[in-house]
């Protein structure tokens, strides 16, 4: 929508009108201008004679105008076949954090995907390379598990794990797996209940059977710095939490399955903050994406 800046600073100038029908068309008007309105949004905010009740007047109606930008964007997302996990990671951290570069944190994700790759070469075996991108992501860059605050919902987004390296255990997967990927080791996200893990699939064994799903030769648990998992380790794991041994627990799961577990995590983390509006909004959010 073509934005009159004369017209959207008046409109401005009425939001806080007394009048309950003025308030609410004016706020209809706003929105309906959709990203286009928020450098004037911001800069009444910053305006000094601005009154308090005007300014969260302005906050309510930025943040609508980016949570619908944001939901329509995952819309897209999740209607493709086959999305990219990190654009969907970026996009549901979005939520929280409209603001986010996501041209920096592809930068900041090669950076250390190059510094793994100078240190491989090609006679290490998959054990081998596993150790060295530990060793690089967990002792040099300092990766960690998030043990004090666990379900703090800054676990769930990827700007304030880069910046803070501390994660839950989905969130350092995706970014384990992200860079892993980038480096073509073949590791696929493991929907495990309760505790999210990689799977290492044997390429060749998936060429030979035409299946790149049921191969997976080991398991690595990234909460705990790259943790070796075979099997039974994992078969263990849903006994003690009497859990059948199904193919959707210990195979490797799709971008979208991912997205999804994110967002369960941050419907929950908020829950446990009372936070409702959060949680209303990301179970919109969560409505996108059809559980089987």
């Amino acid at each position: 929508m073509l934005i009159e800046p004369a017209e959207i600073n008046a409109l401005i100038k009425l939001i806080d009108d007394p009048d309950e029908f003025i308030h609410v068309h004016v706020k209809e008007k706003i929105i309906d201008y959709g990203l286009d309105a928020i450098p004037y949004l911001d800069k009444a905010w910053n305006f000094k004679q601005s009154s308090e009740s005007l300014k969260k007047e302005l906050e309510q109606i930025k943040h609508h105008i980016q949570f619908v930008n944001t939901k329509n964007l995952l819309k897209d997302w999740s209607e493709l076949d086959e999305p990219d996990l990190l654009e969907g990671f970026i996009l549901i951290s979005r939520y929280k954090y409209p603001d986010i570069s996501s041209q920096y944190i592809k930068k900041y994700l090669e950076k250390i995907k190059q510094d793994i790759w100078i240190e491989l070469n090609p006679n290490l075996t998959a054990f081998e390379q596993i150790k060295i991108f530990n060793k690089i992501f967990f002792e040099i860059y300092g990766f960690r598990g998030n043990a004090n605050n666990y379900h703090s919902p800054k676990n769930s987004f990827i700007n304030t794990v880069l910046e803070s390296k501390k994660g839950n255990p989905l969130s350092l997967s995706i970014i384990y797996m992200i860079i892993a990927q980038m480096l073509e080791f073949p590791l696929h996200g493991i929907n495990l209940p309760n505790h999210f893990v990689l799977g290492y699939v044997d390429d060749h064994l998936s060429r030979l059977t035409g299946n790149n799903k049921s191969n997976v030769v080991f398991y690595i648990n990234p909460y705990s710095k790259g943790a070796l998992l075979m099997n039974d380790d994992l078969e263990r794991f849903l006994f003690e939490l009497k859990l059948p041994l199904k193919d959707e627990f210990i195979l490797p799961c799709d971008s979208k399955a991912i997205i999804l577990r994110i967002i369960n995590n941050l419907i929950n983390a908020y829950l446990q903050e009372n936070q409702e509006d959060n949680v209303i909004e990301l179970k919109e959010i969560k409505s996108l994406f059809p559980e089987d």
